[in-house]
C-alpha cells in the first residue's frame, strides 16, 4: 500500500488555483440496483436551478494555458494537458474520447459493462475506438490509497459526491487534491438532486454539454467541443423541427426489469441523465409520480394500468442485459404479455444514462426513432452483442463521418 500522508510539491504543472478557490472552500466547512441513492438523497439546497450560460472556459493570462470553472470546484487551472485522469460515471470517458483524449483515462464505472457499450457506438465513427481492458472499477475501492495507487493529474469527480462516500470528507478531498490533481465534476447535474450541505451554497445545475465544454477547456480542445456542439445542435433542431403535437405523441416508459418489477425512470425532468429522451418529449407514463430516490419500481398490475405505447429498456445496448430475454419475460407473464408496448413489439432497447457527447448523439437518434418512426425514419432493431445498427445514409440523424472527423482530429 502506498503512503497516502506522502509530500508531493504542489508545481505549476500539477495544478494551479486561479485564486486558490478550491483549497479555500474544501476546508472551510446500477443496473437494477439503487447504488446512487445514498448520494443523491443527501440534504442541501442548491444556490441556484439554472446553470450559467456562457463558457466556463477562462482566458489565458500566460501563467496557464488549460482552464475552467465548474460549480462546486471553482476555478482550475493546469499548466499541461493531463496524462493520466480519473474517471468513474462514464460520461466523463466518453467526453475525453469525444475530444482525442481517451488514452488519458485510467479508470471508470463497471468497465466491462460501458467499455463494450461505449464501442458498440464507435463502431459506427471510422478511427474511432476505446481501450477499457485492464482499467480498475472505482466502485471496487474508492479510497485515497486507490486514488494514490493511480497517480492521476486530473481526477473527473464532483467532490460533493465523494464526501458522501464511507471514509471521506473535505479534508480527504483536499488532500488528493494537494498531493495529486484537482477534481472537477459535477454529479447533482444529473437528475438535480441537492448536493451536501458543505457544497449546497455554491452548488449550481448545469446540462450536459456545459461540462463538457469546460472539461474540453482543461485539456485545451475547445475547438473541437464547439464542433461537435454544433453537430448537437443541428441534431435537436432536426428533432424539434418535426416533433408531432403533444396531443399525437405517444405515452412511454424507462425501465429496467427486475424481479417481479420494474425499475422506472422519468423521461422529461431535468438533469443529464435524461439528455437523449427529454429533447424527444413524448408522455411520460409516469410523469407524475414522485419517488424518493433516484427511480421507482412498479409492479406488472401497477404498469397494466399506465399501459405504455412504448417501452425503453435502459441499458438494452450493454452487456448487462440481452433484449431477447427482456422480451420473452414479458411475453411470458400473465400481465405482461398483455401490455401494449408488447403486444405491438414496441420493446426496445436503450443506452446508458450516464452518456457523454458521443454516445449522446446516437442516443437521441435511437430514441427518436423508436418513439417516432413515421417522423424520423424506421428503428431497424438492436441484435444483442452487437454494435449499434447500421443505418442508411439517407436516414440517419447526424452525419458520423463529420462526428469521426472531429475526434480523430481531421
Amino acid at each position: 500500500m502506498r503512503d497516502t500522508q506522502r509530500s508531493r510539491p504542489l508545481t505549476r504543472r500539477r495544478y494551479l488555483a486561479g485564486t486558490g478557490v478550491l483549497g479555500a472552500a474544501l476546508l472551510a466547512g446500477c443496473t437494477g440496483g439503487n447504488t446512487e441513492t445514498t448520494a443523491a438523497d443527501s440534504g442541501g439546497t442548491p444556490a441556484t436551478d439554472a446553470a450559467t450560460t456562457t463558457s466556463g472556459a477562462k482566458p489565458s493570462t500566460g501563467a496557464a494555458s488549460h482552464a475552467a470553472a465548474l460549480a462546486p470546484v471553482g476555478d482550475v487551472s493546469l499548466d499541461s494537458v493531463p496524462e493520466r485522469v480519473f474517471t468513474l460515471y462514464n460520461q466523463y470517458a466518453d467526453m475525453l474520447v469525444a475530444i482525442g483524449h481517451g488514452d488519458a483515462v485510467n479508470s471508470m464505472f463497471v468497465p466491462e459493462m460501458a467499455g463494450p457499450t461505449m464501442n458498440r457506438y464507435y463502431e459506427r465513427l471510422d478511427g474511432v475506438t476505446f481501450e477499457w481492458e485492464g482499467l480498475p472499477n472505482p466502485y471496487n475501492d474508492f479510497s485515497k490509497e486507490f486514488l494514490y495507487s493511480l497517480d492521476s493529474d486530473l481526477h473527473l469527480l464532483d467532490p460533493a459526491w465523494a464526501v458522501t462516500q464511507e471514509g471521506w470528507s473535505e479534508s480527504d478531498v483536499a488532500e488528493i487534491t494537494e498531493n495529486l490533481g484537482p477534481f472537477f465534476g459535477n454529479f447533482y447535474s444529473g437528475t438535480h438532486a441537492s448536493p451536501p450541505e458543505p457544497y449546497a451554497e455554491r452548488y449550481q445545475y448545469y446540462d450536459l454539454w456545459e461540462i463538457f465544454d469546460r472539461v474540453a477547456a482543461l485539456f485545451d480542445e475547445r475547438e473541437r467541443y464547439e464542433r461537435l456542439a454544433a453537430v448537437h445542435e443541428d441534431l435537436l433542431a432536426t428533432i424539434e423541427a418535426d416533433l408531432p403535437p403533444e396531443s399525437e405523441r405517444p405515452t412511454a416508459v424507462r425501465v429496467t426489469l427486475g424481479d417481479g418489477q420494474f425499475w422506472t425512470y422519468h423521461l422529461n425532468r431535468p438533469g443529464f441523465w435524461l439528455a437523449d429522451t427529454r429533447p424527444l418529449a413524448a408522455t411520460d407514463a409516469f410523469g407524475s409520480e414522485t419517488w424518493d430516490g433516484l427511480w421507482g419500481s412498479v409492479g406488472y398490475e401497477t404498469m397494466a394500468e399506465a399501459d405504455p405505447d412504448v417501452i425503453l429498456h435502459l441499458w438494452g445496448v450493454t452487456p448487462r442485459y440481452e433484449m431477447a430475454a427482456i422480451r420473452e419475460r414479458l411475453r411470458s407473464h400473465p400481465v405482461g404479455s398483455d401490455l401494449a408496448a408488447v403486444e405491438n413489439d414496441r420493446v426496445y432497447a436503450q443506452g446508458m444514462r450516464y452518456q457523454g457527447p458521443l454516445m449522446n448523439l446516437f442516443q437521441i437518434e435511437m430514441t427518436a426513432k423508436q418513439l417516432y418512426p413515421e417522423r424520423f425514419g424506421e428503428w431497424p432493431g438492436y441484435e444483442d452483442g452487437e454494435p449499434y445498427p447500421e443505418i442508411p445514409a439517407g436516414e440517419r440523424l447526424f452525419d458520423r463521418a463529420r462526428v469521426a472527423d472531429i475526434v480523430t482530429g481531421d
